[in-house]
């Protein structure tokens, strides 16, 4: 019986295949590097407000602490957002025309919320408690960065499993004293490793690396 294919056919078969084979790593690194890109998760992107709230003018400017705002941080897994009536015991008194404080005024009138937009939004299957954090020495911006620098809100970090495991098997290299947790200018002091063993045994600092930490 005549042979159907030339003999060349088997090397470019196996050209054929290796082609394939890189192909598909590529496709699927490249798929990788897409999903774990700051566009995609939306790191160091301005998220859009109903109303141009700037972390910048109110904490560095003026001083308000976070928990002027944020008022549950301490004690709820919810750092909270600030009933209208909160922006209003300002704003009822200064810049009170102001265009863009409309959408304020007019929640306060009516009595409904202002819609805004989450920044830091987890996945449904996560759980994050601010509190447990606060109580153990975790300061604001480990996860949410140098917030009080920012005009305009955004996500500093990336959230994923990774980056918060790197705080969960060494809590040591994070860990600061409780009473400088909302201070955004914290600086690590030299001793950093010495401190944090220390503070880790004083607050009682577990490494948390169970699936069932966070995935409830």
């Amino acid at each position: 019986m005549p042979q159907l294919f030339d003999r060349s056919f088997n090397y470019l078969s196996r050209i054929s295949i290796i082609a394939i084979g890189v192909l598909v790593a590529a496709g699927v690194t490249a798929a990788a590097f897409i999903y774990r890109s700051p566009v995609i998760r939306g790191q160091q992107m301005v998220v859009e407000q109903p109303v141009p709230f700037s972390h910048e003018h109110h904490v560095a400017g003026l001083g308000i602490d976070c928990r002027f705002c944020h008022w549950s941080v301490e004690k709820s897994s919810f750092a909270g957002i600030p009933p209208t009536k909160v922006c209003m015991t300002c704003h009822s008194q200064v810049f009170t025309d102001a265009p863009m404080l409309e959408p304020v005024r007019e929640s306060f009138r009516s009595d409904q919320p202002i819609q805004w937009v989450k920044v830091h939004d987890l996945a449904k299957f996560v759980y994050f408690n601010h509190s447990i954090h606060i109580a153990k020495g975790i300061g604001c911006n480990e996860c949410h960065g140098r917030i009080d620098k920012m005009s305009l809100t955004f996500q500093e970090s990336t959230l994923y499993m990774q980056w918060c495991l790197q705080c969960h098997r060494e809590p040591e290299r994070f860990v600061r004293p409780k009473d400088q947790v909302f201070n955004m200018a914290y600086q690590q002091p030299a001793n950093q490793a010495e401190l944090g063993k220390q503070l880790v045994q004083e607050y009682q600092i577990e490494n948390k690396v169970n699936c069932s930490t966070c995935h409830h």
